[in-house]
């Protein structure tokens, strides 16, 4: 039987020991409790919570933003060393200051809210592994999912997320989440999620919600927890939870870098705003009124070097958040003054743009590369099989 085959089998499991889990969890017991049909304890507190409302959606803790204040000064960025997450509460209201102005009045609802709240920058960290950049660590690979995708996570695990050595070089995994956004399914997946990291220790949770518009405060959280606990990590691979990525080639690449503050990945040079509302990635005059983008690179993967991820976090906290996560990277590193490195072997837009093109599929390709978007968990985990397979390609990719 093909490997495959017997790791779709394992999936189908797996899946089943997940809908127990949920199962479990959503009637309060413990797994050998479901079987036995005794009572257990609830899991979470059930506390009664204020909702209020960002990007349309219920949030989850009472006071849902934190307080407002002025940007930081960079003398503010830099005198202060924490030493463990300092958010604990969440106070924040509305900034009603520009409510009255025209510009305001004639955005669109998602991004008047995003507006509103664009000063509530750090939030309480629900679930912390601060071990995980105890050491040396070599690459700590961190992957931005939500709650809900607990099966591209599966797949991850299994495949490039695998914590492991290379040439004695460490390697750890991350996964970053908010919470659920819809409040009729928050209780139980934050369960399922709690089962999850109590298997695998691999997630960080802050108490924001997980929507479009809040990628970026998922890019600021990591940024400061990275500042506070990471000391000792020489590289950082940021990516999607649906990508191909082939750790062994981003080693190697690695390894011949030189320069100082690298940041690495399919950079995008003189990109346009896009003006058009039915677009996802719209952004209005009045939000951004340039022409042109800084460089940065797609948010699906890219690589940087430690101290250049503590510079970011600095800078970070004297701008203002922008609703596109990789763009307000590619503004971080201008203030820097560093310029991404644009490499052939990320591909975040596909082997090639034509989606149903065969090149995307072919494993030959995947072998040489370092980052490819997009595959879902059961596509991932058949690439993967084939590329550690006896595969035979005509010749090899020089990119790396």
């Amino acid at each position: 039987m093909f490997q495959w085959k017997k790791t779709v089998y394992k999936s189908v499991l797996l899946s089943f020991a997940l809908v127990v889990a949920m199962t479990v969890l959503q009637r309060g017991m413990t797994p050998t409790q479901f079987f036995q049909g005794q009572p257990a304890k609830e899991l979470l507190s059930q506390e009664p919570v204020k909702a209020q409302k960002r990007d349309n959606v219920i949030s989850l803790a009472d006071n849902f933003w934190k307080k407002a204040g002025p940007l930081a000064t960079p003398a503010q960025v830099t005198s202060k060393q924490v030493t463990s997450w300092d958010v604990t509460t969440i106070n924040c209201t509305a900034n009603l200051n520009f409510t009255k102005d025209d510009w305001f009045k004639g955005l669109e609802p998602n991004f008047r809210q995003f507006l509103l709240y664009r000063h509530c920058r750090y939030f309480p960290i629900l679930i912390n592994h601060p071990e995980k950049c105890s050491g040396d660590i070599y690459l700590l690979i961190v992957v931005k999912s939500i709650i809900t995708q607990h099966d591209r996570r599966e797949a991850i695990r299994r495949t490039w997320g695998q914590e492991k050595e290379v040439d004695g070089k460490k390697i750890r995994t991350l996964f970053l989440l908010g919470i659920a956004s819809k409040e009729e399914e928050r209780a139980n997946y934050q369960k399922l999620l709690e089962y999850e990291n109590h298997i695998y220790g691999d997630i960080l949770q802050w108490d924001f919600l997980d929507s479009f518009f809040n990628l970026t405060l998922k890019e600021v959280h990591f940024l400061k927890w990275f500042h506070i606990y990471c000391d000792n990590v020489r590289y950082v691979f940021k990516g999607d939870d649906d990508v191909f990525v082939s750790p062994d080639n981003i080693v190697e690449f690695l390894q011949d870098q030189k320069e100082a503050d690298l940041f690495a990945g399919d950079v995008l040079f003189k990109a346009r705003p896009i003006r058009k509302k039915e677009n996802k990635y719209y952004i209005p005059n009045a939000l951004y009124n340039k022409s042109h983008y800084p460089p940065y690179a797609g948010g699906g993967g890219f690589v940087m070097d430690g101290p250049l991820a503590k510079k970011l976090h600095k800078v970070s906290e004297m701008l203002e958040l922008y609703p596109i996560d990789d763009v307000f990277l590619g503004m971080c590193l201008e203030v820097l003054q560093v310029t991404p490195v644009a490499h052939a072997g990320f591909k975040t837009f596909g082997i090639v743009k034509n989606k149903n093109s065969k090149m995307n599929k072919e494993p030959c390709f995947y072998q040489n590369m370092l980052v490819v978007h997009k595959l879902l968990p059961l596509e991932l985990l058949e690439m993967w099989d084939l590329i550690h397979s006896n595969l035979t390609c005509s010749r090899k990719l020089q990119i790396l």
